[in-house]
């Protein structure tokens, strides 16, 4: 299921014995667009204090009460590793709260073959990550030879950055649309509003060319006339296969080049 990455601020962490907090953000590898932690809030439980969960641990959700469930006690999550909020998570943070719970990193390629081998969820079968996110792996691989962090970055912080087309600005981030099966973001939400005023667009991560980190801004390879061509949004609409289909047809048949525009 999509669902809009600002409606899970707010969502509850159910632990087995009690409420451990409240999402305030998602953290997300800029390589491969796939959300791989959870930044929950432990609110007056442990005042000050914030920890990281990662998407892989989450049960069910209650979409009515806005709760995931984890099988974790609040003891654990209390007793687990501390991780600095000021800094990028790096990967030795990553693998401390993995060895901590006793669970298979995401990075490791046999979680999945058969789930965490014993770890949460008791080595049930986890979903396949999709298609477009399988890339990822040789990049993480550099990054341990490099000694680099995993690309991590903040739903939270990247959420107002400028979009450009190849010829101009056509707006900022809104929102962004997430599987929540796979965890990967599906789609950009961009408010075109100082370009086409009254209008959003869904962009999909593979039109990224690269992200300006240090000018908070998301370049396209794409023009603005592809945008503007590209099949109707509206926030209200439940966004389908067939929806999604139609718009990645769209863009994988056309290029920033194209004269023959519909």
């Amino acid at each position: 299921m999509l669902r809009n990455a600002s409606t899970l601020h707010g969502y509850g962490i159910a632990a087995r014995d009690g409420r451990l907090g409240v999402v305030t953000d998602l953290l997300f590898e800029d390589n491969s667009w796939l959300i791989r932690w959870l930044v929950v809030d432990t609110g007056v439980w442990l005042p000050g204090r914030k920890v990281l969960l990662p998407t892989l641990a989450l049960g069910d959700v209650d979409a009515e009460t806005r709760e995931f469930a984890v099988r974790l006690t609040m003891d654990e999550v209390k007793a687990s590793p501390d991780y600095d909020t000021e800094r990028p998570v790096s990967r030795q943070v990553e693998t401390d709260i993995y060895d901590f719970y006793g669970w298979r990193p995401y990075w490791d390629p046999s979680l999945y073959m058969d789930g965490f081998g014993g770890g949460y969820g008791g080595g049930a079968i986890m979903p396949m990550p999709s298609p477009g996110s399988a890339r990822r792996e040789e990049d993480i691989e550099a990054a341990e030879r490099d000694g680099g962090d995993p690309h991590l970055r903040s739903i939270d912080a990247i959420t107002g950055y400028h979009i450009h087309a190849t010829d101009g600005e056509i707006g900022h981030i809104k929102d962004f649309l997430v599987e929540d099966v796979d965890w990967s973001i599906h789609h950009l939400v961009v408010d075109t509003r100082n370009w086409w005023p009254g209008n959003k667009v869904l962009i999909a991560p593979r039109s990224v060319r690269d992200v300006d980190w240090q000018d908070h801004q998301v370049n396209l390879d794409v023009d603005r006339e592809m945008v503007q061509a590209s099949p109707a949004y509206d926030p209200a609409m439940t966004i389908d296969r067939a929806y999604e289909r139609r718009l990645h047809s769209y863009y994988s048949g056309m290029s920033a080049g194209d004269s023959d525009r519909p």
